[in-house]
């Protein structure tokens, strides 16, 4: 899975996720679809690459009430639940971040947020679930651009706690 996949000239660049993978010998490729500024989110991505959402796993960056950022990774179908976070956290209370924050905290756009690669290494949680699959699939840092890898190869590249973080629907 190490060969990367180009699929139009918009997606050609690699990213500094990308880059970071290669850096440590993370095998993985990419899968591509075109974007719909109106719907960034991972479920339309899933939709439009034909895979199962579950395998999806967007990135939600958060801030803490002592002001310390995290990310969460949790299927496209689910959300984040603000209950566990702040159990996994040891946080009395906690919050997504602003969308216009997003970009100077991570280095990366709403619907573009990946969790290998931001500007800062903050702590990160995978939802459990994320065992379940053969391959998963996290933004590539840019939209309309995902990375396939294995769950293993996801926590190694981000260093994440693998914890159940996830509010079902």
């Amino acid at each position: 899975m190490s060969e990367i996949k180009k699929t139009n000239a918009k997606t050609n660049a690699k990213t500094n996720a990308m880059r970071i993978l290669e850096s440590r010998g993370i095998p993985f490729s990419t899968d591509s679809y075109e974007i719909d500024e109106e719907h960034l989110d991972a479920i339309t991505a899933a939709s439009k690459l034909g895979i199962d959402p579950e395998s999806v796993f967007k990135t939600i960056v958060m801030r803490t009430d002592a002001n310390e950022i995290c990310v969460f990774c949790v299927p496209a179908t689910v959300e984040v639940s603000l209950k566990k976070a702040r159990a996994a956290i040891g946080a009395k209370e906690i919050a997504p971040v602003k969308p216009a924050e997003l970009l100077g905290l991570t280095g990366y756009v709403r619907g573009g947020c990946s969790p290998v690669g931001m500007k800062k290494q903050f702590r990160t949680f995978i939802d459990e679930t994320v065992v379940l699959h053969e391959r998963v699939y996290v933004s590539a840092g840019v939209r309309g651009q995902q990375l396939v890898l294995d769950p293993d190869s996801l926590v190694a590249a981000t260093g994440a706690c693998v914890c159940d973080v996830s509010l079902e629907p």
